[in-house]
């Protein structure tokens, strides 16, 4: 079973976050980088499939020279080869231009199955890949929490609103989009960190960004703000009223 699986490399989730001059993105040069969570488990889900079906796994990223951080971080991990498609406005882009980049790279691969994190840390459109599914013509399912590998099929489960879910068959070759938590994530070793080293990465320059759809007009950190209520009335009151705030405005349940 040949695989690509798609990973982006975020902004660390214990940086600080600290906006450029422009207010529309984040100061790069001081940020710390690592591989997009979803992604980190849409990996180890494929890296689990050529183990038990054998074939191989290419990773694919796309942006600047940084990127190569989760590519050789992903070759450890056991991927075997690599994509990146070098995009320094990679940060810009919306859903449909990262996965055009990512068509354009593996349009001719021989792939069986596409693997996607199912959304980003930082943008989390929950679209990209989607929209490339339907750029490379493949069946797709989302928010996948388990796999069942058929002969020539996929059974998958899906996560639905409420605690529900739903059982998916479809052909190979598809595209699924990976819930976190779907598996437990393996480390690096030595030995593949070392065997990282010798693993090809094919670099591919990628369109610029200027055709997306959408962009950021501002981004600043979240507003914290206090605010005390004072509530008054009869013990059965004031605990309805308790139950209504934290309800409905805390949203603590």
């Amino acid at each position: 079973m040949n695989i690509i699986v798609c990973v982006k490399q975020v902004v660390a989730r214990d940086w600080p976050t600290r906006v450029d001059a422009e207010g529309v993105w984040i100061r790069e040069q001081e940020a710390s980088f690592e591989m997009n969570e979803p992604d980190a488990y849409a990996l180890e889900a494929a890296l689990r499939f050529k183990e038990q079906h054998g074939g191989e796994v290419t990773v694919c990223s796309v942006g600047p020279a940084r990127v190569t951080q989760v590519i050789r971080e992903a070759l450890a991990r056991g991927a075997d080869r690599a994509i990146h498609v070098v995009n320094d406005e990679a940060a810009r882009m919306d859903a449909v231009g990262v996965a055009r980049a990512v068509a354009d790279a593996i349009k001719d691969e021989a792939v069986d199955l596409v693997l996607t994190g199912l959304q980003s840390d930082d943008h989390g459109f929950g679209q990209t890949g989607v929209t490339l599914s339907a750029l490379l013509g493949l069946p797709h399912a989302t928010i996948i929490m388990d796999v069942e590998v058929g002969d020539g099929t996929l059974r998958v489960k899906r996560e639905l609103e409420g605690g529900w879910f739903q059982w998916v068959t479809l052909p190979l070759p598809a595209l699924l989009t990976i819930q976190s938590g779907i598996n437990q994530l393996r480390y690096a070793t030595l030995k593949g960190i070392m065997a990282a080293k010798k693993k090809e990465i094919r670099v591919v320059e990628a369109a610029s960004a200027t055709d997306s759809r959408q962009r950021i007009v501002a981004l600043y950190p979240p507003e914290k703000k206090k605010q005390t209520c004072f509530v008054g009335g009869t013990p059965p009151e004031i605990a309805k009223t308790l139950v209504r705030l934290l309800r409905d405005e805390a949203r603590a349940f």
